[in-house]
């Protein structure tokens, strides 16, 4: 039988302090490891005796928060499958999560129950509903308090090395699609890796969630921090300044993140950045989203220079590829090299492997780590796998020294007069204009050239069409220069940040018209 990290922890160094908990106007709140193993304990007997089982889909809703991660272990100790619902989920979002999880119990926040009663009797297979916070307006709810067992190790624990996650993928491209992915042998799956980064070696790893924890980033990092005995700081709900205040006041050497909330937070005028001290940052990881070089940039100037990681991968596929805070500004555009444990095959269209430098292909992945396979879709799961290796659907190419380099995915790149067309090339170079302050690029219908290059642009200060068109095209070659800039307030994003882009190409295509 295999003993549970969590477990381990509580017994080595119960004393040190597992979460905290602190939100803007509100009592900070610690638990150590020993009370957060017995407070996993708890809930974990409390959903077995519901009658959860191995296999069993729990799903849980709610903002970062003790409440949350706990939630996740006890789903995990029960070797449940947990199941995460975005907390911002409209009716009709949550109602298709949870009806296509077939969600058998769901734990959840108060704040969110007045979208469940909403479409409760819509989900016959959900038979209990356990939530955390101010329940009394509401019946048929089980409060957290009654929900808890006792804290005595539960009998599944160590026996639950088959439980799974069913995390969405961001449904950029129609409906999201559940990919179950085993959990219950992490130190397997990650543990070259976090080696690799250093996180074995830290004294003293203090993990900051930056982002929503029902993303597979934010919620994989924050529980392979824990595999080697992290604090994990929970920030209720992202806010930049708030962000730099939970670097400061916790000390915080370990995060993830998107690249929407570090552009928000180098945004920030000098004279907020200077109120906080983040030199206690050692390991900034970068992903979910590509981060640009001017981002790159406005990072290190604001945070030690050793401090950024980029690793690309996807829910799918876990960690792919790694680029080290040396390489950052020596590689510029790439994501780095395979992950330890991991390797990569460049297809082309005719399923060849490609060996050459500089030749583009469809990146595919085999590791430990890789999902299972896609919930009431292994079709879809079979149509991207390729010999025990497995695709996104994003094109990449290699460097003379093995460095990778994502073009785009293999659905967004833009056909123009015959020629291929990568946004993210041009996304780099708008994102380079001093007034940008965001751009995604996509490809629109167009009867001359098939599809047309047309870029939206949410600005930091006033400027024409014309300008950008004109600052891309001493970058670009004709094919790749926009025909058209739309300017927007706003990209459209997931709760994961990715830019939704075929919402933008359904909004370029009305601007155009009218």
């Amino acid at each position: 039988m295999t003993i549970d990290h969590l477990t381990y922890h509580a017994e080595k160094v119960g004393d040190r302090i597992a979460v905290i908990d602190d939100r803007p106007n509100s009592d900070v709140r610690k638990i150590d490891y020993s009370s957060f193993n017995d407070l996993v304990n708890q809930l974990t007997n409390g959903i077995l005796k519901l009658g959860a089982a191995p296999g069993s889909h729990i799903a849980w809703w709610g903002n970062n928060s003790i409440e949350t991660l706990t939630a996740m272990h006890a789903i995990r100790k029960s070797g449940g499958v947990s199941v995460p619902i975005p907390y911002r989920s409209t009716p009709e979002e949550a109602k298709y999560l949870l009806s296509h999880a077939d969600a058998h119990i769901l734990i959840i926040e108060a704040t969110y129950l007045p979208v469940l009663v909403s479409i409760r009797n819509e989900l016959p297979a959900l038979q209990h509903v356990i939530s955390y916070g101010d329940t009394s307006a509401h019946s048929g709810i089980l409060s957290w308090e009654e929900a808890l067992g006792n804290a005595q190790t539960p009998v599944s624990e160590g026996k639950a090395d088959s439980a799974l996650t069913m995390i969405y993928t961001s449904g950029t491209t129609g409906k999201p699609k559940g990919a179950m992915r085993r959990v219950g042998g992490e130190i397997n799956q990650y543990g070259a890796l976090l080696e690799f980064i250093g996180w074995d070696k830290m004294e003293e790893l203090i993990f900051l969630t930056t982002g929503p924890l029902y993303h597979s980033g934010p919620s994989g990092f924050a529980r392979r921090a824990q595999l080697v005995g992290a604090t994990i700081v929970c920030q209720y709900t992202f806010d930049p300044k708030d962000w730099l205040r939970l670097v400061d006041t916790h000390h915080v050497s370990a995060t993830f993140s998107a690249p929407t909330p570090i552009r928000r937070i180098t945004a920030l005028s000098k004279e907020i950045k200077d109120e906080y001290d983040v030199s206690s940052m050692q390991s900034m990881i970068a992903n979910a989203a590509p981060w640009t070089m001017a981002l790159k940039r406005a990072y290190l100037r604001d945070f030690p220079s050793d401090s950024l990681w980029e690793v690309y991968g996807s829910t799918e596929l876990s960690v792919c590829t790694v680029l080290a805070p040396e390489d950052q500004l020596r590689k510029p555009g790439s994501c780095g090299l395979p992950s330890p444990g991991v390797e990569i095959q460049l297809i082309d269209d005719e399923g060849r492997i490609i060996d050459q430098p500089d030749t583009p292909g469809e990146l595919y992945a085999r590791s430990v780590a890789l999902f299972d396979t896609y919930y009431k879709a292994e079709d879809k799961y079979l149509e991207d796998h390729l010999d025990g290796f497995q695709t996104v659907g994003d094109i990449a190419y290699k460097d003379q020294d093995g460095y990778f380099y994502i073009c785009d995915r293999k659905k967004d790149m833009i056909i123009t007069g015959g020629v291929n067309v990568y946004p993210a090339e041009i996304e780099n170079v708008l994102d380079e204009h001093p007034l940008v302050h965001e751009v995604a690029v996509v490809g629109v219908e167009d009867e001359e050239w098939g599809e047309a290059v047309s870029a939206v642009v949410v600005l930091n200060e006033e400027c024409s069409a014309e300008e950008l068109i004109e600052f891309a095209r001493l970058h670009l070659s004709g094919p790749k220069t926009p025909k058209s800039i739309v300017f927007m307030d706003e990209l459209p994003k997931t709760g994961s940040g990715k830019v939704l882009k075929r919402e933008l190409r359904n909004h370029v295509a009305l601007q155009i018209k009218a």
